[in-house]
């Protein structure tokens, strides 16, 4: 019987995450981990570098709460609605504590976790060509390739070094007690990620049977052997979206702004919806019984595969 990897959010996020980690919680677009954002919250971890290709609300929450140091980003926004204005003031005022920013392009942080992932010192790439965020960045470097260009002669490349954060945090639809992971729509670094990392929380939306991962194999994003905790935790990436399970809660990211915007508005929020909350089931049940009605998609079944065998 393979082993169990199932825990509650509390315990993944107590055992597995500590004060000045670097913490990457990844999911493109959609499958935000929110909820185990909360949970670092709840728990008041200081000191960690957070990391994310795309920050939007959770690490605007998380800034404000005082968790983190300092961001390693390629993109920050409040899902082009507005700006995210605890994390303005943490970088542009020190407000209430300095937080220092390392940007990238997509590709670029992307290419960080690729060469983690596969154990090598760094990464090359053009991307960087004509760009200003070399001039910004210092960990943005040139090297000389060791191989003639197109053009026969001497080529530098842009190079960016490997990320290996101390703990990933993803969100998906569906796992086995053992962790093997299942992921639909669209995709982000999560693989990548969960590769690179030390340690590996993976949050889903149910717990399956062995026996359910098994019989669509390549939606396996992430297998078993490299996940230290699966959590199961139905809309758990609120207000991001989970493709099949749920629609992204665009009036919540409307309201953002004017929350954030106020210190004390934001200050009062986190109470109401994180601290003054014991898991993310009680958030759920403060949100309401009817709160997702609208949220829920209408059915669009992909076509079943054969993958019959003569075994």
């Amino acid at each position: 019987m393979p082993e169990s990897k199932q825990r509650t959010m509390r315990d993944a996020v107590g055992d597995l995450v500590r004060d000045g980690d670097t913490v990457a919680l990844e999911g493109f677009t959609h499958l935000i981990p929110v909820a185990a954002g909360h949970e670092i919250i709840r728990q008041r971890r200081r000191d960690l570098t957070l990391v994310r290709m795309t920050p939007d609300i959770v690490f605007d929450q998380m800034v404000a709460a005082g968790v983190a140091r300092k961001m390693i980003f390629s993109f920050t926004g409040n899902s082009s609605v507005g700006s995210l204005h605890a994390i303005r003031r943490a970088i542009e005022h020190r407000d209430p504590e300095p937080l220092a920013i390392e940007e990238y392009s997509h590709y670029g942080l992307l290419a960080r976790y690729l060469a983690g992932a596969a154990n090598l010192p760094f990464y090359p790439l053009h991307s960087y060509a004509g760009s200003d965020l070399p001039a910004h960045n210092p960990n943005i470097a040139k090297v000389t390739s060791p191989f003639p260009g197109p053009d026969g002669g001497t080529e530098e490349i842009y190079v960016v070094p490997a990320i290996h954060p101390d703990v990933a945090i993803v969100h998906a639809q569906r796992a086995d007690a053992s962790g093997n992971t299942q992921a639909w729509g669209i995709l982000g670094p999560q693989q990548e990620v969960a590769f690179a990392a030390q340690r590996t929380i993976v949050v889903v939306e149910e717990i399956v049977e062995d026996a359910v991962v098994r019989s669509d194999p390549n939606r396996t994003i992430i297998p078993g052997f490299a996940v230290d905790a699966v959590v199961e935790c139905p809309r758990g990436a609120h207000p991001s979206f989970v493709q099949g399970y749920y629609d992204r809660d665009n009036e919540f990211y409307r309201s953002w702004p004017s929350i954030s915007g106020d210190p004390a508005a934001l200050d009062r929020w986190l109470h109401e919806w994180v601290y003054d909350l014991p898991d993310h089931a009680a958030y759920l049940a403060k949100l309401g019984p009817d709160y997702f009605r609208d949220l829920t998609p209408v059915p669009a079944p992909s076509l079943p595969v054969d993958y019959g065998s003569t075994l």
